[in-house]
């Protein structure tokens, strides 16, 4: 499925909840890890992003090499390469669909 760039020129982005390993697998203990660099793993981060007087909280995908050491809630920070993508699965028989994002970095804005 096609990703699409989102654009955050406008929005002011802060830290929601701080990076965490993303699991392919918890029960296994399986961490996710970059398609094209299988020798780095994947990172979740939780964003709040407000723009034009809204609020939106989205957990973006991002590689751990793209985040800084000690990125914490309500920090300012900016996104590079932010893109979002569709999916569909089925899990147990039930049909599930949602967006992802994924970005290349985060940074903590005035560092």
């Amino acid at each position: 499925m096609p990703s699409f760039k989102v654009d955050l020129s406008t929005a002011v982005v802060f830290v929601a909840t701080a990076p965490e390993p993303k699991m392919v697998n918890k029960r296994t203990g399986e961490r996710a890890v970059d398609r094209d660099n299988p020798n780095i793993g994947m990172s979740t981060v939780g964003l709040l992003v407000s723009d034009e007087g809204e609020g939106n909280l989205y957990q973006v995908t991002v590689p751990e090499t793209g985040l800084p050491e000690g990125l914490a809630p309500g920090t300012m920070v900016a996104v590079t390469g932010l893109k979002a993508r569709d999916w569909e699965n089925t899990f147990n028989g039930e049909k599930r669909h949602g967006i992802s994002f994924r970005a290349v970095a985060v940074t903590p804005l005035g560092a």
